[in-house]
């Protein structure tokens, strides 16, 4: 399997595993020292501070990500698709959204950034 493709299922994998609420499985395809952008939080740095996000913070109660397409190239991965779910507050959540990888040498996660698709200006 290409370098291209590997990156690509990985991404797919992170996908199922946020939407199974797998928080431990979603932590082994980050590096010790990833650092995530997600609109709204201050860059969470570290497999700690992933963690506690994805367990506690996340205002996501439960959902499914649908993906419309994922590309990679080298360490790079672009995906772009929709989120349908409820927060915790009762609330539904219907949003698209684009996310940015980039993969170390090991094949982990090093970066991701998050974009959200919300009248903003």
């Amino acid at each position: 399997m290409s370098e291209n493709a590997t990156a690509v299922k990985t991404a797919e994998h992170y996908y199922e595993l946020v939407d199974d609420n797998d928080v431990v499985g979603l932590l082994g395809l980050f590096a010790q020292d990833a650092v995530y952008h997600r609109p709204g939080y201050p860059p969470l740095v570290g497999r700690t501070e992933l963690e506690r996000f994805y367990s506690a913070d996340r205002v996501i109660a439960e959902g499914k990500h649908s993906l419309h397409s994922i590309v990679a190239d080298g360490a790079n991965v672009a995906a772009h698709g929709e989120f349908c779910g409820t927060l915790k507050d009762g609330s539904a959540a219907n949003l698209r959204f684009a996310d940015f990888f980039v993969v170390d040498q090991d094949g982990r996660f090093a970066r991701r950034d998050t974009f959200f698709f919300s009248p903003m200006v």
